[in-house]
């Protein structure tokens, strides 16, 4: 397994090495190499042989082709190749990098099957082969499927490795994400990735690219990637048959406008059909849904073993280090030879009157080498080195070559002991060399990797809109159409959400899209993972649904934040913030494979809780509140890009019983809008909160008094904002923010809303309006969630 290559592949890329058909050379006829390589190493039949390097030329077989070919070499519709005869073959470069040092006495060699020649029993492999280009079948009675993956997350995960040895397989998986397949396509869920990263065995759903055009008000649906080892022709012969046989309605044309280019088959639908409910029915009938099944057996040892991905990486380091061992013991073995012959010329210079004159006294070459020796105490070899220099070598240039030489040797001599004496150094020349490598060959990821969220069919039916999610303290949650609260100007009485016992009240609501993913962050500091359309909806005076049906909380954990999203990619940062002060910054895409029992997203001192969690962009200034009306602005990148097990630094410095209530995101033409629980706001413009290092205790922002009572919450506002406040015995208001005035920071602010004795504010919702809009409200207007982190009442 240490190159991932078989008998027959390792044979034609030796051969080819040997006969010097590199990528920098002309291309050569394949019947050539499968000549040379049948004759002299593999007389297993012609075809054998030629099969095995046209699936090494095939863009759409490997990852990365190890052959350059020329001529027809088949195609992804399962058209066999040319004969050997009309193609051409040539290594291509990256396979250079699999047989690099192999002169260097890194590997073993055996006779061949008449020992008439050697070969290698492996290949050095820089390359990480066998987890890049995977592999399939390892002999009679053993069964190995293994998947390909990218270059540079590959590298990224060995270095990782090399440097943590005791990575855990949620870092591993960080980085090298899952298989990358040379035909693209889809990866549909990753928990057969995981299985297959920590048992070497898991099933991997594979999809097809689709898109769905609308032409001249017809819908079509466009394929233009397939899940890897698919034969289109087979694929379209496939659909033709379902629509032929009446198994699938609704399709009335179905063309392959594939070419040189890339992949298109065209499926047009009929004007009463649904592109959506179509394509997840070819989903289910055809290969545009596939699975691979990993089956990670690898020879360790001469003996099959099943391997999880670390332990195919810790294979591979193992194999690079004995190979970089055994080469630095040929280049000293070289260096010392060579230093040695140059000890000896150095002392002929030296003493070069004394050896002339011994060399003209000398009647034949053996007597003068014999005299060398015992004169100058010389070895056989320095003898033989004097004897056969030139005399071009005594003048006094050729001189300083030599003593030159000589000394960079001895540096040579010294490294490499050095190094062979250090496993650390030989680790360092394995990242320097696969650096290296990820810089000549690495691309994009070709496969995407999408979250499974269960039966598509019914996702594409429910329509894109904005719900309106509350929550109870004792823990209901349920959603709502958004166009199901009246807009009232402030100062109302609101309307009633929801029906309540004395001992269970409305703590939160936030508004989220059906189709957005919701990342649930608790007070303990852990994130759960669930779609908007997941949450059952319910009437707006019922309590809804329990959170422990949906996620699986610890005892005592509750919810504290809630982050839409619709993509987890590498330029967005989660800001958290606890009740303590602490604040911590993580890139979005660490929590892009949540558990059904909840991941760390941070680490809590005893007695602290996670109050507020922010997305941001990585350049924003961010705003923390207290409950007793302070406020401190710094800018994020105070806050240094932390692992999800971090901690996280100070953010404010909170003075007697004081603690965080939430945090704001600085926005151009915003302000920030602070809300007392006795139903009292105002508005504040940023600019009157100076930047300052994190850590301070800041500046008042509104004056806490009996009136008031304390801060509830905080967040930025725009004056065409709207927002929605709930209380604790569940009535909601909807309010337009430019009915709240703008205020200095020291002021009292204005009445939002009404509060009774006895109730209290609990949560505070923006909602914006949007040009585009996605869904309407009650008065025709467009609204989208504009933030949508809660505050927990307490």
């Amino acid at each position: 397994m240490r190159d991932g290559l078989k008998p027959v592949h390792r044979r034609i890329l030796y051969a080819m090495n040997e006969q010097g058909m590199t990528s920098d050379k002309p291309y050569k006829k394949s019947a050539r190499i499968v000549g040379d390589v049948l004759g002299k190493y593999h007389p297993h039949g012609d075809m054998a042989v030629y099969d095995s390097i046209v699936r090494m030329v095939q863009h759409f077989s490997l990852r990365y082709p190890l052959i350059d070919g020329q001529g027809n070499f088949g195609s992804i519709d399962g058209d066999s190749a040319a004969a050997m005869r009309y193609t051409e073959v040539r290594l291509a470069k990256i396979a250079e990098e699999v047989l690099v040092d192999i002169d260097k006495e890194t590997v073993d060699f055996v006779p061949n099957y008449d020992e008439s020649l050697k070969e290698p029993t492996v290949l050095p492999c820089k390359l990480p082969n066998l987890l890049i280009n995977g592999s399939t079948g390892i002999a009679v009675g053993m069964a190995t499927n293994m998947p390909p993956h990218n270059l540079g997350e590959v590298i990224d995960g060995i270095t990782m490795v090399i440097d943590k040895p005791d990575t855990g397989l949620d870092e591993l998986m960080a980085v090298i994400k899952g298989p990358d397949f040379p035909t693209a396509g889809i990866i549909y869920g990753r928990q057969g990735i995981r299985d297959a990263f920590l048992n070497g065995r898991g099933s991997i759903k594979m999809r097809a690219r689709a898109t769905i055009e609308e032409i001249k008000s017809k819908e079509q649906i466009i394929i233009t990637e397939l899940p890897y080892q698919v034969n289109k022709a087979k694929l379209v012969e496939a659909i033709a048959g379902l629509v032929r046989d009446k198994k699938i309605a609704g399709i009335t044309d179905l063309r392959d406008e594939s070419d040189k280019d890339g992949i298109r088959i065209v499926i047009e639908v009929s004007r009463q059909a649904q592109a959506n409910i179509i394509l997840n029915q070819l989903y289910s009938s055809t290969q545009l849904e596939d699975t691979f099944g990993v089956i990670n057996l690898a020879l360790v040892d001469g003996q099959p073993r099943l391997l999880p991905l670390k332990d195919l990486i810790v294979h591979y380091i193992n194999h690079r280090k004995l190979i970089i061992t055994r080469r630095s013991q040929f280049e000293l073995k070289k260096a010392q030879q060579r230093a040695h012959i140059l000890e000896g010329l150095r002392i002929a210079l030296s003493h070069i009157d004394e050896v002339i004159k011994l060399i003209k006294a000398s009647k034949t070459p053996d007597e003068a080498r014999a005299g060398l020796v015992s004169q100058f105490s010389l070895s056989e070899e320095q003898a033989k080195a004097i004897l056969d220099m030139r005399l071009q070598r005594l003048t006094g240039l050729e001189r300083e070559k030599i003593d030159a030489e000589y000394n960079e040797l001895l540096k040579t001599i010294a490294w490499l002991k050095e190094l062979l004496a250090s496993e650390s150094k030989i680790l360092a020349i394995i990242k320097t060399e696969l650096s290296e490598l990820k810089a000549r060959f690495a691309d994009k990821r070709r496969t995407e990797i999408i979250e499974s969220t269960g039966d598509l069919v019914t996702e594409d039916l429910i329509p894109k809109e904005d719900d309106v999610i509350t929550i109870t303290n004792s823990g209901y949650i349920k959603r709502i159409a958004v166009d199901a609260y009246k807009q009232q100007r402030r100062g109302g009485k609101g309307v009633m959400g929801m029906e309540t016992k004395e001992e269970d009240f409305v703590s939160d609501l936030f508004i989220g899209n059906t189709h957005d993913y919701i990342l649930f962050f608790t007070d303990k500091g852990k994130v759960y993972w669930l779609k908007v359309y997941g949450i059952p909806t319910a009437g707006r005076q019922a309590r809804g649904t329990a959170i422990v049906n949906l996620l699986q909380l610890e005892q005592g954990e509750k919810i504290s934040a809630y982050i839409p999203i619709n993509k987890f990619d590498e330029t967005h940062y989660l800001i958290m913030v606890t009740k303590k002060g602490t604040a911590k910054k993580t890139a979005l895409s660490e929590f892009s494979n949540p558990r059904k029992s909840g991941i760390i997203a941070i680490s809590l001192d005893d007695g602290d809780k996670l109050v507020s969690v922010k997305l941001t962009d990585g350049t924003k200034d961010v705003v923390i509140g207290t409950k007793h009306g302070k406020a401190i602005r710094f800018n994020e990148n105070d806050v240094r890009d932390m692992g999800r097990g971090a901690y996280g630094v100070r953010g404010v410095k909170l003075v007697g019983e004081d603690e965080v209530v939430s945090t704001a995101v600085v926005e151009e033409g915003s302000t920030l809008l602070t809300v007392t629980e006795n139903g009292y706001g105002k508005r504040t413009g940023f600019e009157e909160y100076r930047t300052m290092n994190r850590g301070g205790q800041g500046v008042i922002t509104i004056d806490v008094s009996i009136r008031n009572g304390n801060v509830v919450d905080i967040r930025t506002v725009h004056e065409d904002d709207e927002i929605m406040v709930t209380t604790s015995k569940g009535i909601i208001i909807r309010v337009p923010v430019k009915g709240i005035r703008v205020q200095g920071r020291n002021t009292q602010g204005v009445k939002i809303m009404n509060v009774e004795n006895g109730d209290r504010v609990v949560g505070v919702a923006t909602m914006a309006k949007e040009e585009n809009g996605n869904g309407e409200n009650g008065n025709g207007e467009q609204v989208k969630l504009e933030e949508v982190e809660e505050k927990k009442g307490e």
